[in-house]
């Protein structure tokens, strides 16, 4: 049995390492150079409690289900992840009523702990909030990670488990034999497959039409960010959220998981080709400030450190698509719009375990190894055990981004593991994510690469074969 999986964020990372608990070959293909580097890369970070979604709805069920597994699988894939708990803010009386819509609503779900509270509760926990804030409803199960962070360990730990990852290969065709799943052709040949799983994220209209589908009918949604350094991050404890209106959840302020604070997301519709809109306009950024400023008042916008746009995939039902279809051997974990990352534990476990081991089935290996471990950062170690690692490897010793406090030995680790730009160093260490945003370390991030991989350094990309920070070189 050989099952090809169609993109490798975070839902396409999950899938694959759970159908690496069965005896079969899986493969995973990602048209982009590295993992987790589509909408996996651009979103909140946040792991919802389930409080936004209709109840009974499929959002609802996956939604809560999905949050309740966060905890031990960040342990085991050894991700970051923060229970932190998140302040839905009525700043007027007439905002009320939706906040008691929100908890019935949450209840219903069967979201744990929800509670609705005046304005002096609410300051006491939230002292930076808008003294307009009236009430608020708190939800202590939301959480906070780094998607795109999950979604490596996702892939290095079905690695370990078997898993044959293709990067940089983008799936052109896929080919069928009566109405039964035959063979995918890639930009590197054809392979014969038993089956397939699309999870392509914006593509993943694009790969239905592969095999006759017309479903998902799906468009880009268009969120534009702010993100604020570390010296603005004790400004709030917990995620923020307006009362929402009935486009989106509103413009957030959310604490990151390395201490600073992300404000946003807009969310305007695009065109169903405009795949790659990831550019940030002036009404854009405009409305994230103004929407944030209106919840915390003395955010500083002089620590912003980066404006950035990040996709996800809408359709007009607003729902997800996942689970098999009338192609045999054909299987959707598509629309995983929002809140597609806190549901993506609880869609890869559903429709393996369901659909995919009856219908193919599956039988379950006694070997998977579910643990992974991942780069060792010499600051999260007690002094004594940073002494004897920098005397073991002196590169320990070695800082190279001094802003998050990454060391050379954790950046040649990254590129052992698979980095070979200087995104794909960025997105496993954060060197290059901090204040100055590579302004200090990049140099020192491309000669490490450059004795790493043995190659010019002229040759060594910003994040993959179209994407180059340097041109040729001028002087030997």
């Amino acid at each position: 049995m050989r099952i090809a999986v169609i993109g490798a964020g975070v839902v396409g990372a999950l899938i694959a390492r759970e159908l690496t608990r069965y005896e079969t070959d899986v493969l995973l293909f990602e048209k982009e150079d590295d993992v987790g580097w589509g909408v996996t890369k651009a979103n909140s970070g946040i792991v919802h409690g389930g409080f936004h979604e209709i109840p009974g709805s499929q959002r609802a069920a996956l939604c809560v289900e999905g949050n309740a597994a966060y905890e031990a699988l960040c342990e085991v894939l050894d991700v970051p992840f923060a229970r932190i708990g998140a302040w839905t803010v009525a700043l007027r009386e007439e905002d009320r009523p939706a906040l008691a819509s929100l908890l019935e609503q949450g209840e219903a779900n069967g979201v744990p702990g929800l509670d609705l509270v005046g304005r002096a509760t609410l300051r006491r926990h939230e002292p930076s909030l808008s003294e307009t804030a009236v009430a608020g409803l708190w939800a202590p199960s939301v959480g906070i990670t780094e998607p795109w962070a999950l979604a490596t360990a996702a892939v290095e730990n079905a690695c370990e488990n078997g898993l044959d990852l293709h990067l940089a290969e983008p799936v052109t065709a896929i080919r069928t034999r009566g109405e039964r799943v035959d063979a995918i052709v890639t930009s590197r040949g054809k392979l014969p497959v038993d089956a397939v799983v699309n999870a392509a994220g914006l593509f993943a209209d694009r790969v239905a039409a592969m095999v006759g589908l017309c479903e998902p009918v799906q468009f880009p949604r268009r969120g534009e960010y702010v993100l604020l350094d570390k010296a603005a991050g004790s400004l709030v404890r917990s995620v923020i959220f307006p009362t929402p209106s009935d486009a989106s959840k509103g413009i957030l302020v959310v604490p990151t998981v390395d201490g600073g604070l992300l404000l946003g997301p807009t969310a305007q519709n695009l065109e169903r080709g405009a795949v790659d809109a990831t550019g940030t306009t002036a009404a854009g950024i405009r409305e994230v400030i103004d929407g944030a400023t209106r919840l915390v008042p003395g955010l500083d916008l002089s620590l912003a450190i980066k404006t950035f746009a990040g996709l996800r995939p809408e359709t007009v039902a607003e729902t997800f698509i996942v689970g098999s279809t009338a192609v045999a051997g054909f299987y959707q974990a598509a629309a995983m719009r929002s809140p597609g990352l806190t549901a993506a534990p609880a869609v890869a476990k559903r429709l393996v375990e369901g659909a995919m081991k009856r219908e193919l089935g599956l039988r379950q290996r006694t070997t998977f190894q579910p643990v992974r471990r991942g780069i060792r950062k010499l600051l999260d170690l007690p002094e004594a055990q940073r002494d004897a690692q920098i005397a073991e490897d002196p590169a320990y010793g070695r800082l190279v981004c001094h802003c998050n406090r990454v060391t050379e030995a954790e950046i040649v680790e990254a590129i052992h593991r698979g980095a070979r730009s200087l995104d794909g160093v960025k997105f496993r260490t954060r060197a290059g994510f901090g204040r100055c945003q590579g302004g200090f370390c990049t140099d020192k991030v491309l000669q490490i690469l450059t004795r790493e991989l043995r190659v010019p350094m002229a040759r060594v990309p910003l994040r993959g074969e179209d994407a180059w920070l340097l041109g040729e070189e001028v002087r030997p």
